[in-house]
């Protein structure tokens, strides 16, 4: 899962992360928050954060897809796995310092995070389907936006030559959707799982050469 503000997705989140508890919709789309990670301009995105797809099917939901070049288990098990999920989860070189999943349907997960000045960003959720290595779909929160419900899942493909991804999170309401004006941080943490994902496949071919 990603944490959803985190800019989240997640970030993750989508990954956004607010000093404050709370942030106006007016606020966050101005950019006058005063904050480093709500507020990236798109004119900061790298290269590779421009291969994402980002689509806005309705007033409610947003859906990126990606593709990487891994196994299709392998991209699974990053999304999905403690040991892999703390090492990508922050978009910005935060330190996670809590990553607790219960990969089940009605399973909960929990993922903290801090920024370099301290400010703790926590997300929650409830897995509503979990149909590896396809598939989760989970209730996301991000304990900063009080009152802000969503849904996120996470879709996979195997192609042929690697994995698509399609990432999407439906808001409850249009308050909630319109806390969401950034997608950095989402796409600062598919980075990280490209990354973390070229690093476990350079290893398993080093350990068998």
């Amino acid at each position: 899962m990603l944490g959803g503000v985190k800019i989240p997705l997640i970030m993750n989140f989508t990954m956004m992360c607010a000093p404050v508890t709370t942030l106006s919709p007016d606020v966050i789309r101005q950019g006058r928050c005063g904050c480093s990670y709500l507020c990236i301009t798109v004119t900061e995105m790298t290269d590779r954060q421009e291969r994402a797809v980002i689509k806005f099917p309705n007033e409610l939901e947003v859906e990126i897809t990606r593709d990487f070049d891994a196994p299709i288990n392998l991209v699974f098990d990053c999304f999905t796995k403690p040991e892999h999920l703390s090492k990508t989860f922050a978009p910005f070189g935060e330190e996670v310092t809590v990553c607790s999943i219960d990969l089940r349907v009605g399973g909960d997960y929990h993922i903290v995070m801090v920024t370099n000045d301290g400010v703790e960003c926590s997300f929650r959720g409830t897995y509503l389907e979990v149909e590896p290595p396809t598939k989760t779909v989970e209730t996301w929160r991000f304990e900063g936006w009080s009152d802000v419900e969503a849904v996120e899942s996470i879709e996979l493909r195997a192609t042929k030559t690697g994995t698509e991804l399609t990432w999407k999170l439906v808001f409850r309401d249009q308050y909630g959707r319109d806390h969401m004006r950034n997608f950095n941080g989402v796409e600062s943490n598919f980075d990280n799982v490209e990354d973390y994902l070229r690093s476990l496949l350079d290893k398993e071919g080093t350990d068998s050469g």
